[in-house]
């Protein structure tokens, strides 16, 4: 046995490989053989820990309808648009598939923690423009089209990395963050009443750090495709830690419109069905305690003495539901009702 270091020799590790192999020597020993190890990065932030993204999904879809109506009265276009999955990535992996000049726009979304990302692909931008001014919306800077077969943020042919946008394409840009603020409130108001707040604006994405690289976000896109063919998209950004507190939230589905208008008129029936129920009132005046002994021994003409209560008790299926005031109401006995009661607190 080799004892520099502790440590095998070869011809030992050999005759080990050699054991094993030919089973002589017995590799099902030990404790604990039927526990199974799970590898778990104690430095990553779990992400199935309650968001769920079938929520977002719905909100998404409820956007892009609001969206697409937005545009068409602002800038005169109504792009196809289609939301993908909200996905969890992390941060540092999202980023590296984007490639400046994009029109990336950090913003605050009152009440969530943090800051969000709002990622316009310039080709949306430049058929907004070129609708805005009467064209097909096919409108790129010079020869600069974006082609079908290109990827989200991968265009070699595009504008150079360090283009900043003019005055009249930040304004395009400042339209359609108003619309898509407008209607991502509409979209969450069924689940979360939100405002939205701009804080900056980048052409490289690599200068907007609303988390760490190996912080997880959600991200949803929106793939546009204008009537001119040109292919962009949207992507917005939610760090994972702003919307990990709404789990409970988005546990619940968002109900679409009809769904609510459904669900309305179902508990106004309900409530109108149940109005015709007729239930046993009880008035209890007062309560006697004594012992088993006594009681055993009553017969008739014996007195009970108590002390009346200021109020009287009424009983609704067996639950107190009321205090009253007992009185004469003409030749009948009669309760004036003073305060109802909780029965979870009594």
């Amino acid at each position: 046995m080799a004892t520099s270091g502790n440590l095998l020799s070869p011809e030992e590790l050999a005759a080990l490989s050699e054991g094993i192999d030919d089973g002589t020597i017995a590799i099902d020993t030990g404790f604990n053989l039927t526990t199974r190890v799970k590898k778990h990065d104690l430095a990553s932030e779990d992400s199935t820990l309650g968001v769920n993204t079938s929520s977002l999904e719905m909100i998404n879809e409820r956007f892009v309808r609001l969206f697409r109506m937005g545009l068409m009265e602002v800038l005169r276009t109504s792009p196809r648009i289609n939301p993908s999955r909200a996905q969890i990535i992390r941060f540092g992996d999202y980023l590296k598939d984007m490639r400046p000049p994009l029109a990336v726009n950090t913003i605050r979304i009152n009440p969530l923690r943090g800051f969000s990302l709002v990622m316009i692909e310039p080709t949306l931008v430049f058929s907004a423009l070129d609708n805005f001014f009467g064209g097909t919306g096919s409108g790129m800077p010079g020869n600069q089209k974006r082609r079908a077969t290109d990827k989200p943020g991968d265009n070699p042919n595009a504008l150079p990395p360090t283009r900043m946008f003019t005055p009249t394409e930040s304004r395009v840009i400042k339209i359609i963050l108003e619309v898509f603020f407008r209607a991502l409130k509409e979209a969450w108001a069924p689940l979360l009443g939100v405002s939205f707040e701009h804080v900056g604006s980048e052409i490289n994405p690599q200068f907007a750090q609303i988390a760490d690289e190996n912080d997880l976000v959600i991200m949803s896109r929106f793939e546009t495709e204008s009537v001119g063919g040109n292919k962009g998209f949207i992507d917005l950004v939610y760090p994972y830690a702003s919307l990990k507190p709404l789990r409970d939230l988005l546990r619940n589905r968002v109900q679409a419109d009809g769904s609510a208008e459904s669900d309305l008129k179902w508990r106004n029936d309900l409530t109108k069905a149940a109005g015709d129920s007729m239930v046993e009132l009880q008035v209890l005046l007062g309560q006697v305690v004594d012992s088993y002994e006594r009681i055993e021994t009553l017969k008739e003409g014996d007195l009970l003495f108590f002390k009346k209560p200021e109020l009287a008790t009424v009983y609704i299926g067996g639950l107190p539901a009321f205090d009253c005031q007992v009185g004469m109401a003409g030749p009948n006995v009669a309760i004036r009702i003073e305060k109802s009661l909780n029965p979870e607190t009594i």
